[in-house]
């Protein structure tokens, strides 16, 4: 989600979106060192890029917490894929950051929950009443029981915004090929025929990253229910890995791939070079998260953009936002504790929903941008037919790199889209069968 580059860096300078007045000091929760003061320092990883919603309003949140505390942050931006390839080594070391940013779910945080490697924070919770802050749907991914399984059970983070997966377009180009927005699925793949009609690649896509997989798992909730995804999350019923929500997935997305919808080479692209291929106008739709609207309102110049559903689905992709995380390890969890609360103030909100962020405790009358209030009252829909579906690599520890994988030798005619389904489910099922 974040540009794969690494620095370290203090941040000293106001972001100047906007300045807040010194605020009251948050009350420091047990379980940890460090109470703030001069000499201490907070050490902070997080992906999120500088000129993102998130990156901008804990920039503006480490400003408000140095001159609260006088302790100081330091922090370093490390990549997605630099953070979940090493977590768990990490964290398991004296290396250990104060407060990390880490992706949600069973087989990602609650893995390492379970592990013994993320700190229980639920004193805390208590203490600052952020459980009063999230909705109960937003609670989900914070919570994990004793075997990683998220829902229930301690808190081991707290999200401080939301996402969810939409589908971007470029407004100018499909005025230039007359074309409307689609309302139903097919009209949708008239568009996309359309385009790929005039010589454009249509869709924006990366299959050495992310993106593919989740268009992979968007197109299976075009096909399924709410059951299927509890079953499939929450393994509360076996999936059928040769069933239709799978089967279709699968196949569609071979498919796209043979009629020509994204790129011939899109097994070797990154989410940043999809990103970046909606960004400058060479695909004119990108089926992606809600955590690139804050750097598309920055960034793209030339055309206007805006957003749809994908069509033909009740369920999308999407959740909680990524969680503030504890090491167990931490040195100054306290620090960590008050810096979470300061996110959670409403002028921090604010600042997440003004630059194109999903603000979890923000007052709707402080978003002021009208480009951020369309995306937060698209998240709204969604919530409100209660349609977030999770992600398709939560499930097991070493999905995201299957699924990546796969799809991989799909879209390269190196497996079968049967081949490809048994290999997946022989991957859910290694690890899932353990909860049954």
């Amino acid at each position: 989600m974040a540009r794969n580059i690494r620095k370290t860096r203090r941040v000293a300078a106001a972001v100047g979106t906007a300045t807040i007045a010194a605020l009251a000091l948050s009350a420091c929760s047990g379980g940890g060192s460090g109470g703030g003061g001069d000499g201490d320092t907070l050490t902070l990883w997080h992906y999120e890029g500088d000129n993102s919603a998130m990156g901008i309003a804990w920039a503006e949140a480490i400003e408000v917490f140095e001159e609260e505390t006088g302790a100081t942050v330091e922090f370093e931006e490390r990549s997605f894929e630099q953070i979940r390839s090493t977590a768990s080594q990490v964290l398991n070391s004296d290396e250990a950051p104060d407060l990390m940013e880490f992706n949600k779910g069973n087989a990602t945080a609650g893995f390492l929950a379970s592990q013994g490697l993320l700190a229980d924070i639920s004193d805390a919770v208590d203490e600052h009443g952020w459980d009063d802050m999230l909705a109960p749907a937003l609670q989900t991914t914070a919570r994990y029981d004793e075997d990683g399984v998220m829902g229930s059970g301690a808190w081991y983070g707290v999200p401080n915004y939301g996402e969810f997966v939409t589908v971007y377009y470029n407004k100018d180009a499909f005025a230039s090929a007359g074309l409307e927005v689609p309302e139903t699925y097919d009209e949708f793949i008239a568009v996309l025929d359309a385009f790929q009609a005039q010589g454009i690649t249509p869709l924006a896509e990366a299959g050495l990253e992310y993106p593919l997989g989740q268009l992979w798992y968007q197109l299976a909730l075009s096909q399924a229910d709410r059951q299927w995804v509890n079953d499939y999350q929450l393994y509360e019923n076996p999936v059928d890995w040769a069933g239709d929500e799978v089967s279709y997935a699968t196949e569609t997305v071979l498919e796209y791939a043979d009629k020509g919808y994204f790129s011939p080479d899109v097994t070797g692209q990154k989410a940043e070079d999809a990103g970046v291929s909606f960004i400058n106008g060479t695909a004119p739709i990108f089926v992606s998260g809600s955590w690139w609207y804050g750097r598309f309102v920055d960034e793209i110049e030339g055309f206007d953009f805006g957003l749809f559903p994908f069509p033909g689905s009740d369920l999308s992709l999407g959740s909680s936002g990524n969680l503030w995380v504890v090491p167990e390890r931490a040195q100054n969890k306290d620090l960590a504790y008050e810096f979470i609360d300061i996110t959670m103030r409403p002028e921090i909100q604010a600042l997440i929903g003004n630059n194109g962020g999903l603000p979890v405790a923000a007052d709707e009358a402080d978003i002021t941008d009208e480009k951020s209030l369309e995306l937060i009252q698209a998240f709204n829909a969604v919530n409100e037919q209660d349609g977030l579906a999770f992600y398709p690599d939560w499930p097991t520890p070493t999905f995201y790199d299957a699924l990546v994988a796969e799809l991989q030798e799909l879209v390269n005619g190196t497996k079968s889209a049967a081949e490809v389904q048994e290999a997946l489910g022989a991957e859910y099922d290694s690890y899932v069968d353990d909860f049954r």
